[in-house]
């Protein structure tokens, strides 16, 4: 079993360990950090993710960005100046293969070489490790924006090793968002272990002057996580990331629908950050945190339109939150993986919908500032019991809150997850706790639950049981937040 750490690893152990890792795969070979942080040295800031989201930051821009990835190099490319060019995309993506992010490097490559023989991308996504250094490099060179590595791996360490070495500085992920959402079998103490090694590395760079960004994956299972459960996941991996000497932050969440709810969501991230990552005195006091928007998630409705709909009203959430980045879905998605111009369309849907919504005040403040109150409360629940059981040990006590069922996140397919935790929704949308599980939640906070479950039953003449969760799985699978909404 991996080991976890309390606090930085150690540079000698952590070295030791690298050689391990990149003999795992012949393209760990082309590895070498003198040459890795040189090329990141010389790339410009406008193609740094930090930079770039810094400098709107201070402007008060909110910056969009695709999810994008072809099997081969040229053709990515390709789809990527095509969405720098044609949509605007302010950053861009390489979408990692499922044949790579499950560690099968020789599946993934056999899809490289059949994908070569004839010229179309079979892969559903970019072998990052089968291309390795030299032709991922390729990428960065060619393009003058900023371009985030995103993939859904639990063990991405060597995808890490050769992503950095290619010049990308912004990577997705960590040990238990990476792990509930996509693995059945692993581990969180594997996993958290795994995902430490990542972070000390992104610290290692950061050490020698070259700026990575590392994001959490907020949405999780993108299926009615509560925010607080969201929430909390991003500080307490956020924690772990700079235990490990990450100094960029980004904090993820998911559009869950309500836009009240969702917009509070994105406040109370950034305040459990301030609180818990800025004013740690253990940590560094120079840490920049941005928050991120993910549109939504869940089953997309087939209607194009329908499609649009749903992705205007998450921009909403995040224009009135002031999210610093929103990761773009696009209206053909429901049906087959979208073609360029679906992706384009998605990117410039959102770009104009910021433009009219950011001056405009359009919700009510008092009820977003109930919302985000509730929020805070719970996450700061989960986050301080974690501290407590952790004892100052945050990786043992993250692994530890998953075995009590402090941490539980809702249809994860994981064993390792406890499965406890319910949510439905209320009568506006918002998602509700039916059953709060283990949490580690006051009875005030369950009575408020149990307070707006009945309110919606009562608005609907029905009981209040299990089959408002199994409806509200129908609807999400759908792109809908009520099965009211099926009769529309």
């Amino acid at each position: 079993m991996p080991k976890l750490f309390n606090g930085k690893i150690e540079k000698k152990e952590f070295m030791e360990k690298r050689k391990e890792i990149l003999k795992s795969w012949k393209t760990g070979s082309e590895v070498d950090l003198r040459s890795a942080v040189e090329f990141q040295r010389s790339l410009s800031e406008d193609c740094r993710t930090s930079s770039v989201l810094k400098k709107a930051s201070s402007e008060g821009k909110i910056l969009c960005q695709p999810r994008a990835g072809l099997t081969l190099l040229d053709q990515h490319l390709e789809l990527l100046n095509f969405l720098k060019k044609n949509a605007k995309a302010d950053i861009l993506s390489t979408n990692v293969d499922t044949m790579t992010r499950q560690n099968r490097y020789q599946d993934a490559e056999n899809g490289l070489v059949e994908s070569r023989e004839i010229n179309k991308s079979l892969l559903d996504g970019f072998p990052i490790i089968s291309h390795g250094v030299d032709n991922c490099r390729e990428i960065i060179l060619n393009l003058d924006i900023p371009v985030q590595l995103r993939h859904g791996t639990p063990d991405s360490r060597l995808m890490a090793e050769i992503a950095y070495a290619s010049g990308f500085n912004d990577f997705v992920g960590g040990g238990i968002s990476y792990n509930f959402p996509y693995a059945k079998d692993k581990n969180p103490a594997d996993t958290v272990s795994w995902w430490q090694y990542v972070d000390r590395l992104t610290g290692y760079y950061e050490d020698r002057g070259v700026n990575i960004n590392r994001e959490t994956f907020g949405p999780l299972t993108g299926t009615m996580v509560p925010p607080s459960i969201s929430v909390a996941v991003s500080i307490i991996e956020g924690i772990l990331a700079a235990e490990q000497g990450v100094i960029n932050l980004s904090l993820g969440y998911g559009q869950n629908g309500n836009l009240i709810q969702d917009t509070a969501a994105i406040m109370a991230l950034r305040e459990m950050a301030n609180k818990y990552i800025n004013n740690d005195e253990n940590l560094s006091d120079d840490v920049f945190i941005s928050t991120v928007f993910h549109e939504w998630l869940g089953g997309f409705p087939e209607n194009r339109a329908a499609g649009f709909a749903l992705i205007n009203t998450g921009i909403l959430s995040a224009a009135a939150a002031g999210a610093d980045k929103i990761v773009v879905r696009s209206p053909g998605e429901a049906i087959d993986t979208p073609c360029r111009e679906d992706l384009a369309d998605g990117i410039r849907t959102t770009k104009h919908c910021l433009k009219i919504a950011k001056s405009q005040d359009y919700f009510d403040i008092k009820l977003v500032e109930e919302e985000k109150n509730i929020i805070i409360k719970e996450a700061s629940a989960i986050v301080d019991r974690v501290k407590d059981i952790a004892s100052g040990f945050w990786a043992k006590g993250a692994v530890k809150a998953v075995n009590l069922g402090i941490i539980d996140v809702p249809f994860s397919s994981s064993t390792f997850n406890r499965g406890e935790v319910m949510p439905c929704r209320d009568r506006k949308g918002a998602v509700r706790f039916f059953n709060t599980g283990s949490l580690p939640f006051d009875d005030e906070i369950k009575e408020f639950h149990r307070a707006k479950i009945e309110e919606r039953a009562d608005k609907e003449k029905r009981e209040v049981d299990f089959q408002m969760v199994i409806d509200d799985i129908y609807a999400a699978g759908r792109g809908l937040l009520s099965s009211r909404d099926f009769q529309n």
